[in-house]
């Protein structure tokens, strides 16, 4: 069982940064890929980034890429989500997920979510 627990999400200005973060508790965070996903109003929610266990293979949508980074300190259990640039497009409830499996992120342990706000 993993809990997640997002936070950092707020209002920005477009151009801005923001940093999310996702805490976790349960055993092997290690072990765990993990993801953030958003979901904009109305719209269906949408992969953005995504990071292997040991940190070393990072993923993102294409949306996001040179942009966001991802990025995880697992001796504090954290997965972090560093949005630089941002746009209008991009606002939404960002989603931290976990599963053994990157492929399969969608189908794993969610959070609750942090509204991201991008004002133009």
């Amino acid at each position: 069982q993993v809990k997640l627990v997002e936070s950092g999400g707020g209002l920005v200005q477009a151009g801005g940064s923001l940093r999310l973060s996702c805490a976790a508790s349960g055993r092997s965070f290690s072990t765990y890929a993990l993801g953030w996903f958003r979901q904009a109003p109305g719209k269906e929610r949408e992969f953005a980034a995504s990071i292997s266990w040991g940190g070393s293979n990072t993923y993102y949508a294409d949306s996001v890429k040179g942009r966001f980074t991802i990025s995880r300190d697992n001796a504090k259990n954290t997965v972090y989500l560093q949005m630089n640039s941002l746009k209008p497009e991009d606002t939404a409830v960002y989603y931290c997920a976990a599963h053994k499996n990157r492929e399969r992120l969608d189908m794993g342990y969610w959070g609750q979510g942090t509204q991201v706000t991008v004002s133009s």
